[in-house]
């Protein structure tokens, strides 16, 4: 490989180095996936660690040198001299290399840093403050997770939907799981349970109060909703409190409405604590 020839491969390793850099930095921006921000990270350090071995291997001298003289202390000119070099930098480095490897560790440097932001000035709440409240708001629509809103008239008696608030397709924490009863169940619903729900629809949290786990499954005929992790039951016509398995806790029901249009929307959030007890606040 010629001198010029390395020149070129240093240059293009620390510019490509700066170009996925700031890569990263736009993924990171736009909350990209982790194996997107990860891929450019790699690449960033991968590129950079391939200029500066061609550099060391190709443009910097080789071998032992050693100059026989007598020790004397050497003349001010030849220190300014040594003092000029070490500011300005080696003439044997071209000044492309010199500018590209500074790109490339501007790079990297803004890379590693922009992710702090969210340590120094989080976007989100803290965990405990975060678990006093849900995206439950009064008014707020129920959405599938395809994105379609509910109407009351679409449920289906007799199976239960899952649901989140409309544009909260992402919080998990506010899950809930929808069922119509038939006409001779809602006669069964205690006063209290009935109060929040709508046309014999009631919705309650779709997450176990004993692990946290996803209650995904609904039995006609009991009236019960089945945790599958850790086989937790619950009793719709009572609140959804627990009839068996290691939950103590029912889960908690959200108050349901009808709006104008015909869709199903919440009066407020759940009530009572959402998930197990291990996640109450402090």
């Amino acid at each position: 490989m010629t001198r010029r020839s390395a020149e070129a491969w240093v240059a293009a390793a620390f510019l490509g180095a700066t170009a996925t850099a700031v890569g990263f930095i736009a993924a990171y921006v736009v909350d990209a996936s982790p194996q997107a921000l990860g891929g450019l990270l790699g690449a960033t350090c991968a590129l950079l660690a391939l200029g500066l071995v061609i550099w060391s291997h190709t443009l910097l001298p080789h071998g032992t040198y050693v100059e026989e003289r007598s020790p004397v202390q050497p003349p001010e000119e030849t220190q300014d001299a040594l003092v000029d070099t070490m500011a300005r930098g080696s003439g044997g480095t071209p000044a492309l290399v010199r500018r590209t490897l500074v790109l490339a560790g501007l790079g990297l440097g803004a890379a590693l840093v922009v992710p702090l932001r969210s340590l120094l000035l989080p976007s989100s709440e803290p965990p405990g403050e975060a678990l006093r409240h849900s995206p439950w708001q009064p008014g707020a629509r129920l959405m599938t997770r395809a994105g379609d809103l509910v109407r009351s008239e679409e449920v289906v008696p007799g199976t239960e939907l899952t649901v989140f608030p409309e544009g909260e397709l992402r919080a998990d924490d506010a899950t809930a799981v929808v069922i119509r009863l038939p006409d001779e169940d809602v006669r069964l619903l205690d006063e209290a349970t009935a109060a929040l729900a709508v046309g014999g629809i009631v919705a309650f949290s779709k997450l176990c109060t004993h692990a946290g786990c996803p209650v995904g499954l609904y039995e006609q005929t009991t009236r019960q909703l089945f945790c599958p992790c850790h086989q937790s039951v619950f009793d719709v016509l009572r609140g959804a409190e627990p009839t068996a398995g290691p939950a103590v806790r029912p889960l908690p029901q959200l108050p349901l409405g009808v709006d104008d249009a015909g869709y199903l929307v919440a009066r407020g959030e759940f009530r009572g604590q959402v998930g197990p007890s291990f996640w109450r606040p402090a």
